[in-house]
């Protein structure tokens, strides 16, 4: 079978079809390391890097991350989210990587467990012939060549190759973005045992991230409304900074930062989902399938997961044919409604109502410590978290009442960015 992309989606699938005695082709058309955003993960990937067998290697080049920081009104000008406080078993902390690390890690690993796993090998267009019975068309270093496969795991990230030329791809109707970021040294950390924690802070136009990683590095960057990204003039390593410096905090942090490499990366038209996520013989992952505002850091966790559930799904499937269609749609099923409860805060968290909730949190019924699980990414299984988001939103719905003109404000503007687009973009999902 071919498993396209060698990201965290498609080397968990790999690595774990290959442990179930699967011939597996992994083929990746960058070669490693190469540089990639997404690097704060959930505590929820634990249990995922030790079913793995990577937990060690995670570790070794990671920075601890024991929470989330987000602005305050309070003595300190911050709240830190700490994972300890989360409902459940959750673990109670997450790491930074540099993903280029991190990335090259799990395609060894994936090699060392059996698979076939090729670097700079560019699938352009898979045809299938039959359930059984797909032909992939391979740019390689030699040439271009021809892969038979009996099945197919699309987890080529944002290129969204299947997604893309079966015309499956929905760009989202509800919220939209764009994004600068970079990597500095020299950024000011927190102290202590926050000295890992990712922080997170809005601004009129959206909202900026720090995440710190190995080696004084630090990952910046700014997600924005595509009308405010238009605006720039000049080069965008100047436009990010005197962005950045619109936030005090971050300003503050950065006074003696150094932009790496001199580059800034861009991102454009961040949301997007397919219409469905499989069908006889192929199936999306991570990315391939559908793609958050990073606001939460849930990148990398949904597409392991996705990973996890795709090998059983494939396995069983090329066992029990009979079966396929009704475990791809439970697992499609499975992904939505954890993707919904994520996305529910993603589309208002730049919004004033969840603005004030943020910064002056209050743990009646246990809804900060859900808020906090669902930060480290328990947004599948734990009924005590689910009904406590729901209080959440009622409780959203009384400060949206008592500023009812600012949230129709915010929903007008909103909408309008759906509309908008950014196209200069090195990362952009394509139209849909």
């Amino acid at each position: 079978m071919l498993v396209i992309g060698g990201g965290p989606a498609g080397s968990t699938v790999a690595a774990l079809l290959a442990r179930r005695g699967r011939r597996v082709l992994l083929l990746e058309k960058a070669r490693h390391p190469r540089f990639h955003i997404g690097e704060s993960l959930l505590p929820m990937n634990l249990p995922i890097f030790e079913r793995l067998g990577v937990l060690d290697k995670v570790r070794a080049i990671g920075v601890h991350k024991n929470g989330a920081e987000f602005e305050a009104s309070n003595a300190r000008g911050y709240n830190t989210f700490d994972f300890v406080r989360s409902l459940g078993d959750t673990p109670t902390h997450a790491y930074q990587v540099l993903r280029q690390d991190f990335d090259a890690m799990l395609f060894a690993h994936a090699r060392e467990a059996g698979v076939d796993a090729r670097e700079a090998h560019d699938v352009m267009h898979v045809d299938q012939r039959g359930p059984r019975e797909l032909l992939a068309r391979v740019r390689t270093p030699e040439g271009e060549v021809t892969v038979r496969a009996e099945y197919v795991v699309d987890a080529s990230g944002r290129d969204t190759l299947l997604a893309r030329t079966r015309k499956l791809l929905r760009r989202s109707r509800t919220h939209q973005s764009a994004a600068l970021y970079a990597h500095y040294r020299g950024v000011a950390r927190r102290s202590g045992e926050e000295a890992g924690n990712i922080g997170i802070y809005r601004f009129e136009h959206g909202w900026m991230w720090l995440i710190p990683l190995p080696d004084d590095t630090m990952s910046v960057g700014a997600v924005c409304r595509p009308d405010y990204l238009k605006q720039r003039r000049g080069d965008r390593a100047a436009f990010l900074r005197d962005t950045l410096d619109r936030h005090p905090v971050v300003r503050e942090r950065m006074r003696d930062a150094a932009l790496i490499d001199g580059s800034v990366h861009a991102a454009g038209n961040y949301a997007y989902d397919a219409a469905r996520m499989g069908g006889p013989g192929w199936l999306l992952i991570g990315d391939a399938f559908a793609f958050l505002d990073p606001v939460f850091s849930t990148g990398v966790f949904l597409a392991m997961h996705g990973g996890e559930l795709a090998a059983e799904v494939v396995d069983r499937a090329l066992r029990d044919p009979v079966r396929e269609a009704r475990l791809q749609r439970r697992m499609e099923r499975r992904l939505r409604a954890g993707m919904k409860r994520v996305a529910w805060f993603i589309h208002r968290f730049t919004s004033p109502s969840i603005r004030r909730m943020f910064r002056a949190p209050r743990n009646v019924l246990n809804v900060e410590r859900a808020v906090i699980s669902m930060l480290a990414g328990d947004i599948f299984d734990n009924r005590r978290v689910h009904w406590r988001l729901r209080v959440f939103r009622w409780i959203h719905a009384g400060f949206v009442l008592t500023g009812l003109r600012e949230w129709r404000a915010a929903q007008r503007d909103r909408r309008a960015q759906v509309k908008r687009r950014f196209r200069e973009t090195d990362d952009s999902a394509p139209a849909a």
